[in-house]
């Protein structure tokens, strides 16, 4: 028998204009105003700003200035680098680069949408039907839970910063919840033409992030072909086919990569090699990071996720339970099977697990529903709350233990209110008030009443940061500053400058100070800018190949917000 009884006063959908607003709200606060932060976010904007000011040899062989960047693929930076090519004169290139962020997350979130969507308005999902009648209709079924994945999806933890940055990763993330879309139609209509459109998705995932992930995710395919019954050869025939149309999407790279040979260099080679050091056999330190991490980047969607294998444990074989759990069991596995665990594999788990938490969603008891709420209702209001206070708090100096833990993270910065970042923050938090009192005072009995407040409270708390500290952050992880610094004593007509310094630092140095370093090839460049710590206080430890009287020192800095990192310009003596 089915787990689930549902009048269809439940299955009212939310508003499309307010689904969109959240998304909105979600995605824009983070973008707008922010400069390119260390590490992976600066380094991936380095790549689109040079694929964009340079030549055709830098959109085959991906690189930062002259630094080779060839792992991972170039579906992510092609796409930064074609919105600074058409909007980098309107909104400067940072911001430019961030327009396909935008396309990115709305295309994860829509291909997320309609899998639930199609999912839901099966008969095998449908509730029972109710003794005098009164039950939804199957496409109102299907909207509701749509809409109920969606905020899962928006309120997972994990997804937060990861959608926010100008990485392969929000690229990769979004198409998986496109494969899991086109996954969901082969299943239910197998036919050549569902299985080339699951291999244009397999060819944009190998595009992103290499070849890894779509083998992990093809086997899940498979998976639901065997557990659903389905033939074997037809489905051998049509995931052969998509495997075609899937390396000829990866070919419109490769083939000309290898055959132009951009900077006298083997980009397939490259990226076969970055690969194939993506797979190793599962740790105890890849399960520990694995559940470690997992209990935070997976919240709010794994209990619900959990509980729906559960409450459908009767009807296993269902479609809506067969083909995410696939997903999400592929996915583990791909997470595990790495010699480094990193947060990024973990985002091919969040798509199929919102699906399957929307699911679970529906068996779950009025009273656990509503401890979830106020768990969120409370959590989060302290959350909002102690941020106003720390803003407050640097500011005013009061209270006095607020403002020196606020600004202990960022010494010599001069705290400022920003006219536009205020007004939002306050409309921001308003709204969070207006939707608890709504939660509370009408007691809707709607299926997404559950998740709402989560995904509602989560952006309220990134709205506040990336409004009212927003300054702090850039100033405490953008090597703009430092960029300046080094522009101003950087000698007149420098030309070359070699370099040790990380793909972040490059990345911002090349953007914000438009320094000329050493290109793909190399060359002997009369200007040396060294990267290293304070705490290595012998010289010949930090550089040794550049040792000796031929170099002069003639500026050193670093952040301020960073008292190890520290950074050194010398000149050729001779």
């Amino acid at each position: 028998m089915k787990p689930v009884r549902l009048p269809a006063a439940a299955t009212l959908a939310l508003p499309r204009w307010a689904l969109f607003a959240l998304g909105l709200l979600y995605i824009l606060p983070g973008l707008i105003g922010r400069e390119p932060w260390k590490n992976d976010d600066a380094a991936s904007f380095g790549i689109m700003w040079t694929m964009a000011h340079g030549t055709w040899q830098d959109w085959l062989w991906p690189n930062i200035a002259g630094l080779s960047m060839p792992d991972e693929g170039p579906l992510a930076f092609w796409i930064g680098a074609l919105g600074i090519k058409l909007f980098g004169w309107l909104m400067g290139d940072v911001m430019a680069a961030r327009v396909g962020t935008v396309a990115i997350f709305l295309l994860g979130v829509s291909s997320l949408w309609f899998a639930t969507f199609n999912l839901g308005r099966r008969q095998d999902a449908q509730p029972l039907r109710l003794a005098f009648g009164g039950q939804p209709e199957p496409d109102d079924f299907g909207r509701t839970l749509a809409d109920a994945a969606a905020l899962i999806y928006l309120g997972c933890l994990g997804l937060l910063l990861h959608s926010h940055e100008t990485t392969s990763e929000a690229l990769q993330v979004s198409l998986t919840a496109f494969m899991l879309y086109r996954t969901v139609r082969y299943v239910e209509a197998p036919s050549l033409r569902n299985a080339a459109l699951s291999g244009l998705a397999i060819g944009l995932l190998t595009l992103t992030r290499g070849w890894v992930t779509p083998v992990f995710l093809m086997l899940a395919v498979f998976a639901c072909t065997r557990l659903l019954a389905q033939p074997v050869l037809r489905a051998l025939r049509d995931l052969g086919f998509a495997l075609l149309v899937a390396a000829a999407v990866a070919a419109v790279w490769l083939v000309p990569a290898e055959l132009l040979r951009p900077y006298h260099q083997q980009p397939l080679l490259a990226w076969m090699d970055w690969n194939l050091h993506q797979v190793a056999l599962p740790t105890l330190a890849a399960f520990k990071s694995f559940f470690r991490v997992g209990v935070w980047f997976f919240w709010p969607a794994w209990p619900f996720a959990g509980w729906a294998v559960w409450a459908w444990r009767r009807q296993r074989l269902a479609l809506h339970i067969v083909v995410p759990l696939a997903f999400v069991t592929m996915g583990t596995l791909l997470s595990l099977s790495t010699e480094i665990p990193e947060q990024g594999q973990l985002l091919v788990l969040l798509p199929p697990l919102a699906v399957m938490a929307a699911f679970g969603l529906l068996t779950m008891k009025r009273g656990a529903i509503n401890a979830i709420d106020w768990f969120s209702v409370m959590a989060l209001t302290l959350c909002a709350a102690l941020i106003w206070i720390f803003w407050i708090a640097k500011l005013t100096g009061w209270p006095a233990q607020a403002a020196k833990n606020a600004l202990k993270l960022v010494p010599g910065f001069v705290p400022e209110v920003g006219l536009v970042a205020v007004p939002v923050a306050l409309l921001a938090t308003a709204g969070w008030f207006v939707l608890v009192h709504w939660r509370v005072s009408r007691r809707p009995t709607v299926l997404w009443r559950a998740v709402v407040l989560s995904s509602g409270g989560l952006i309220l708390i990134w709205i506040l940061l990336m409004t009212l500290f927003l300054p702090d952050v850039n100033y405490s992880k953008s090597y703009a500053s430092v960029a300046r610094q080094i522009a101003q004593k950087l000698p007149p007509q420098a030309d070359c400058i070699e370099t040790n310094v990380g793909p972040a630092q490059r990345a911002s140095f090349a953007y914000y100070a438009q320094l000329p370093f050493a290109g793909v090839e190399g060359g002997r460049c009369q200007l040396l800018l060294l990267q290293d710590s304070t705490k290595v206080r012998d010289n010949r430890e930090i550089a040794p190949q550049h040792r000796g009287k031929q170099w002069q020192l003639i500026w050193e800095g670093r952040r301020p917000a960073d008292r190890s990192e520290r950074f050194r310009l010398y000149r050729r003596a001779d």
